[in-house]
């Protein structure tokens, strides 16, 4: 792996170690500190995802037009700066305009991050994003485990750490980044085609794909959400809970052996390794429908867990190999602000329905809508297909 790749890497483990101090317990702070409902809480969360959304698209454009560092210190500036607001002014409602803040700014790096990735190692194709991946989830380990014990303290404590975390992070971006050198995007699977595929096609069947990936972000976000509430609710302590993303984000770097013969067996067929990541997330949200105590949540996330690690570095791949040079970050935007959209929608979708019927009608609903999701994954590439075939002609 290149030495750049791993300054990427340590970047965003240290970026995304600071947020996990605190989105794993936004849902519980703004109802058991702040007093909100679940709907309030969801509109909040979606507000904050939005924010991202824009964030993400626009996070693409910039890397297309002025490069990856400018990109990413732009996103982080922004992050700073509302990271610190928070550290000071976190009552109702400056809770409020701080994450949407801060949606906005996380949204302009992710993206950047990603396309920089698969830039300064084309070659790996997929373990490059799975490198970006991996530091995704050692920090949601060390932050979640970090975030609980530190909450069951005081809330304050989170926000400060939080802040701690972005300035390391601004730092590194600082002084590492800007030398960066990226190389030309290497185009592969039915795209090295003669140049004869449009890139309509492609970006139709990115689309396509993204829809699906969104309704898989749909129900994992109600680990955030909705079932964050539901633990509080039944007297898992705070830690516990914390615990359950700590295994999450442990699981996922030590467990990259347990799937690596799935993912050699599908890796010119990701479709395939998405659909099998899908329905393992419906078994998944089975065992969470009956889960009562600590032990079946803990059993619930490993099984998500397991899903998780197929479905998601497979998504900004695909979106690699789709992207036509020069778009890269425009793609990988795409891919970011569909996951975001995913935690927009997410929140509100269960809030609503937990105030009006309960968990349970929830979660069969999750489990339809990741049926949809896997029709949707089967059907992507068809644009590429008709392309191919009205190429050959």
């Amino acid at each position: 792996m290149p030495r750049s790749l791993w300054f990427l890497v340590i970047g965003m483990a240290i970026n995304v170690t600071g947020a996990s101090f605190l989105w794993p317990l936004n849902t519980i702070y703004i109802s058991g500190e702040l007093g909100k409902s679940l709907t309030t809480a969801g509109l909040v969360l979606m507000a904050n995802a939005g924010a991202s959304v824009i964030g993400n698209l626009l996070g693409g454009i910039l890397f297309d037009k002025i490069g990856g560092y400018r990109s990413i210190m732009t996103g982080i500036l922004i992050t700073l700066t509302a990271v610190g607001g928070l550290m000071i002014w976190h009552e109702w409602p400056h809770y409020v305009f701080f994450m949407i803040f801060i949606g906005f700014g996380s949204g302009i790096v992710f993206p950047s991050m990603y396309a920089m990735a698969g830039s300064v190692w084309p070659e790996g194709g997929r373990k490059a994003f799975n490198a970006i991946y991996l530091a995704t989830n050692i920090g949601v380990a060390t932050g979640a485990a970090l975030g609980g014990l530190v909450a069951s303290f005081s809330f304050d404590y989170i926000f400060i750490a939080n802040f701690g975390m972005y300035v390391v992070f601004f730092l590194i971006a600082l002084f590492t980044y800007k030398n960066i050198e990226l190389q030309p995007n290497i185009q592969t699977s039915v795209l090295q085609e003669r140049g004869r595929i449009k890139n309509k096609a492609a970006f139709t069947s990115l689309l396509i794909l993204c829809a699906a990936y969104l309704l898989c972000w749909v129900g994992y976000v109600q680990w955030q959400s909705t079932i964050a509430d539901y633990t509080q609710k039944i007297n898992i302590p705070l830690e516990q809970y914390s615990i359950l993303w700590t295994v999450n984000g442990l699981l996922i770097v030590a467990g990259q052996p347990l799937i690596k013969p799935i993912v050699k067996r599908f890796e010119h067929n990701l479709k395939i390794q998405m659909a099998i990541g899908t329905v393992i997330f419906m078994i998944s949200f089975g065992v969470t429908a009956y889960a009562g105590s600590f032990q079946g949540f803990l059993a619930a996330m490993i099984i998500l867990t397991i899903g998780e690690m197929l479905i998601w570095p497979a998504v900004p791949t695909i979106a690699s190999r789709l992207a036509p040079k020069g778009r890269e970050g425009f793609y990988q935007g795409i891919v970011n602000s569909t996951a975001t959209g995913g935690r927009m929608i997410g929140p509100l979708l269960g809030g609503v329905m937990v105030d009006l019927y309960g968990m349970t009608p929830l979660f069969f609903l999750l489990i339809g809508l990741l049926v949809v999701s896997i029709f949707i994954t089967f059907i992507y590439d068809l644009p590429l297909k008709k392309e191919e075939v009205e190429a050959a002609v």
